[in-house]
């Protein structure tokens, strides 16, 4: 029994495997497939995009195309046979309908290719990014398709395979009905067939394409055709190399190792030129020409076109090429006065660091092996290089320059020194020397108040400075010191030539008296006196005690009248008569003096003799004795002018708010108004007045033999003292100011032609400069570090204006002959940046600027000579492939878009969501190329019936 039941119970569980075998092989068709269930989720998701429309789909996060304008993008992952996949939907918020003829917009590279709007790309999630398996793209494609079709929806949709340098794709749309579009795209990378380097070849491909005969000499057919021909100047290199008109006469010099070629950069006629070259940041220029729709009937038409100038196209469009370098920062390779005046702020704030300048310099000084390590200092020969040019003289005959000429209007607001003065040009040689560090600074400030101060010992001009004028209290400390100086050497030049003259003079006088035999009793007088300064006799004519002689027996006015004309010749230094104005103690007109005029002073000599007047507390006798000398010189020249005044004739000609008229009858003895009638004021009668102590001591000498007021000699040593011992960041404060300012005003003499913005923008830089450097100009100035970092924003404001000039004036070089262009781009791009201005950002803005300008009928010819023709060291194709030249230069890039359109009825091509009228046409046959004369890209679109 045992046995029995082990036998029963494994043939029953012998029968249940065979049964569960039995259900395993059967297939149960309820259940989707994986395949299935991944159409299933593109269908889900296809419906959630259509349903939500371009509007919800951008507040939903779509994500804008780089570089595209209104195309936005939408992605989902999927997964699929082990494989992730993501399939992305492009759409458009404009309503432009992206038609194939419409090239000035920006479209994608697969709207341009297929002439399509709106569109889905599925690509797998992998490094290349493209199906390299064909069954699989079929697969992957046929699913879209399906999902496409379950919904409702007309968009087409790609798969990209290959090799993702092809930039392969395949496509399929459904039209609505029986009729499908299928789209292919692939490229020729090398070695592209002669053949389809021309017009004829590329469209006798297409009409291969179109499943036509291939008898073509045979057939015409209607072919619609556009073309897009692009073109690209050669880049506007910074050094040009230009031949010399007269080779022959360079080479009779005798120089057999000179190029007869001189090297030209573009901004040589710039001003900043004398301080650097600034890289061009207009690199070049694409010519984009758009031809107008042709029907071609044959491919002899199109050997004909091939050779049309590109003057028969319908529209030009030019794309500036800028340099990279225009959307750098102050730490990239750009140089230029922005990047100099930013070191020269770092040089500043290590100028605290020392009390003298030669400890910057000295090798005692604890610190310079640091700053040795890090700062270079040219050799001694670039130094007096430098000094040689800051201290170029003028050519002998011409004026010094006018600072005040094409001064801007707030130029003056910041205390610096003019741009030609002999201070702004050792700031801004200082800038380029050494790379603008302490320690380079240090040297040639050394070298340079060495030269300064030959200058004085040798009476030599100090160049780049006024030798007249009065001291400009507007400009810099330093600026002040050297206006005063220069007057100082000139002062001693005249004074030797005078006195080199009076001894020529006086050598051939005695000489002449010996010869004669006359013998010289009284001293003779070495200066010579002032044209107009009136007669020189230091004595009467009649001895004191006589009389004059017949005038025994005359009339009391007779004598006056006599006194009066002997008066007149003793009288030294008149400028003329004042007025009716009469002496009080003779009755003589007053006669006005020749005086000198008031000595000049600096800046901190007015500080000085303020702080005088608080520290004395009496204004009246502090200003009598500061103006002593002057004071003095004053009324020695009235005396001399006046023999016959007192005291008091001196007030009523120099003061005469200090004398009080007194209100008298009229008489008979007084029809003339004399004597006049009055008395002093009070402050001028007090006891011990100081004027009164100076009229007494002042002799009698007319303006013309004074000792001038400034001592020439005591002032100079005084100047030259100041300079050798100038602290280390009282030098560098006033080198920023003067930096600023120069540089600023260099600038500004660009010609960039009639640009509002630029203009408007220089202005707001002239209004920021002064309260940026406003703490410089206090001479309280500590190095707080908040003034530091307004300075560096301060560079940073420089450097957008200098960017903006520099842009500016290679614009008008460029298009000096078509203005409106230049203006249009400029403004382009000056839109495209201004937001940009201080947000700090590093972006290369070439990246993001696209400006396409259309180029008018008479400005085309302005283009066309841009593109010269290139020369033989130039490196460009010898042998050219393709046609439509201009000026010699091929295309580089040719765009094509063939077309055979035909007409249907409505019935065959009526969609769900589109009414198709009964004539209208539609693309049958759509073939775009694209290439140049190494590679060429062919996208493929066919209308078919399923």
């Amino acid at each position: 029994m045992a046995s029995t039941s082990k036998l029963d119970s494994s043939s029953i569980d012998g029968r249940l495997l065979d049964e569960e075998e039995e259900f395993e092989r059967f297939d149960d068709f309820t259940l989707a497939s994986s395949w299935e269930r991944f159409i299933s989720e593109l269908e889900a998701v296809c419906r959630q995009w259509l349903a939500d429309g371009s509007k919800n789909l951008l507040e939903k996060g779509a994500v804008q195309v780089d570089f595209i304008k209104d195309m936005y993008t939408v992605k989902s992952e999927f997964k699929y046979a082990l494989k992730s996949y993501s399939m992305e939907f492009f759409f458009q918020t404009s309503n432009d309908d992206g038609k194939d003829a419409d090239w000035n917009c920006t479209l994608h590279d697969l709207q341009l290719c297929f002439g399509v709007k709106e569109f889905l790309v599925i690509a797998p999630q992998s490094a290349s990014g493209v199906v390299l398996d064909a069954p699989e793209a079929s697969k992957l494609l046929s699913a879209v398709a399906i999902a496409l079709s379950n919904c409702g929806s007309l968009w087409p949709a790609f798969v990209p395979v290959h090799d993702p340098s092809r930039k392969a794709y395949i496509g399929i749309q459904n039209m609505g009905t029986i009729f499908t579009r299928r789209f292919e795209a692939d490229r020729i990378g090398s070695q592209v067939p002669v053949k389809f380097l021309h017009l004829e070849g590329l469209y006798e491909l297409f009409v291969s394409k179109s499943a036509f005969s291939l008898d073509l000499s045979m057939q015409l057919f209607k072919v619609h055709f556009f073309m897009k021909l692009t073109y690209r100047t050669l880049p506007f290199e910074d050094d040009i190399d230009v031949q010399g008109t007269d080779t022959e006469n360079i080479g009779s010099r005798g120089n057999s190792g000179n190029d007869t070629h001189s090297k030209t950069q573009w901004d040589d006629d710039c001003p900043w030129s004398e301080w650097y070259s600034a890289d061009d940041p207009v690199k070049g220029f694409e010519l984009i020409t758009i031809w107008p729709e042709k029907i071609v009937e044959s491919s002899l038409e199109m050997a004909e076109l091939e050779n049309d100038s590109p003057d028969e196209a319908d529209k030009w469009i030019l794309l500036p090429n800028l340099s990279p370098i225009i959307g750098g920062d102050l730490n990239g390779v750009g140089v230029g006065f922005s990047s100099q005046l930013q070191l020269l702020v770092n040089a500043l704030e290590m100028s605290f660091e020392a009390q003298f300048l030669e400890d910057f310099v000295s090798v005692e000084n604890p610190t310079s092996d640091n700053l040795k390590s890090t700062m270079v200092v040219p050799p001694s020969t670039v130094v007096d290089r430098v000094l040689k040019d800051i201290f170029h003289d003028v050519l002998a005959g011409m004026k010094p320059p006018d600072f005040a000429k094409g001064e801007h209007k707030s130029s003056r607001a910041i205390k610096g020194a003019p741009c030609q003065s002999l201070f702004a040009q050792f700031c801004l040689h200082a800038l380029w020397f050494g790379n603008c560090n302490v320690r380079a600074i240090a040297v040639l400030w050394i070298e340079f108040v060495r030269e300064v101060n030959w200058c004085w010992e040798e009476t030599q001009p100090l160049p780049k400075m006024p030798a007249n004028g009065s001291v400009d209290l507007s400009t810099c400390l330093i600026n002040q010191k050297l206006q005063m100086l220069a007057i100082c050497i000139e002062m001693k030049r005249e004074m030797n030539e005078e006195f080199e003259d009076c001894i020529g003079s006086n050598d051939n006088e005695n000489s002449k008296m010996e010869e004669d035999g006359q013998v010289v009793d009284g001293p003779i007088n070495l200066r010579t006196s002032h044209v107009d300064f009136h007669g020189q006799c230091d004595s009467p004519l009649i001895p004191d005690g006589s009389t004059v002689p017949g005038t025994s027996g005359t009339k009391p006015e007779e004598v006056r009248q006599l006194a009066r004309n002997l008066s007149d010749m003793k009288r030294r230094g008149s400028s003329g008569v004042v007025g009716s104005v009469m002496l009080l103690h003779s009755h003589e007109p007053m006669h006005a003096p020749y005086t000198h005029d008031g000595p000049l002073m600096t800046e901190d000599m007015h500080e000085e003799r303020l702080q005088a007047v608080e520290a004395i507390g009496s204004s009246f006798n502090f200003s009598g004795q500061l103006e002593k000398d002057i004071l003095s010189s004053d009324m020695s020249a009235f005396k001399a002018a006046n023999p016959a005044a007192v005291f008091e004739d001196f007030i009523r000609w120099h003061s005469p708010g200090d004398w009080e008229n007194e209100e008298v009858e009229a008489s008979s003895s007084s029809k003339d108004n004399w004597p006049p009638q009055g008395r002093l004021s009070q402050r001028m009668s007090e006891h011990g007045n100081l004027w009164r102590k100076i009229w007494d001591e002042a002799p009698s000498i007319p303006a013309s033999d004074q000792k001038p007021l400034l001592d020439p000699k005591r002032e100079a040593e005084k100047i030259i003292h100041y300079l050798e011992t100038l602290r280390p960041h009282q030098l560098l404060e006033q080198m920023v100011c003067t930096a600023f300012k120069a540089s600023a005003d260099t600038l500004r003499q660009t010609n960039f032609g009639d640009l509002p913005q630029m203009r408007t923008k220089i202005d707001q830089l002239y209004l920021t400069m002064p309260s940026m450097l406003r703490a410089l100009q206090t001479n309280h100035f500590f190095g707080d570090s908040d003034t530091f970092e307004d300075l560096r924003r301060l560079c940073t404001v420089f450097q957008h204006v200098e960017k903006l000039v520099t842009l500016a004036a290679s614009l008008h070089r460029k298009f000096s002959l078509a203005p409106r262009l230049s203006a249009v781009i400029f403004n382009d791009f000056y839109n495209f940046y201004a937001p940009r201005m201080g947000t700090g950002t590093t972006e290369d803005l070439q990246s993001g600027f696209d400006s396409k300008q259309a180029v008018r009928k008479h400005e085309r010819r302005a283009i066309s000579n841009m593109f010269v023709q290139p020369t033989a060291n130039q490196s460009w194709r010898k042998v050219l492939s393709m046609g439509n030249l201009l000026n010699g230069h091929e295309p580089v890039l040719r765009e094509i878009i063939f077309s055979v359109r035909d007409r249907v009825s409505s019935n065959h091509y009526a969609s769900r969501t589109e009414v198709r009228s009964q004539d209208e046409e539609i693309e049958t046959y759509r073939m775009y190329t694209c290439g140049t004369s190494n590679d060429l890209r062919v996208a493929l679109c066919i209308t078919s019936c399923d």
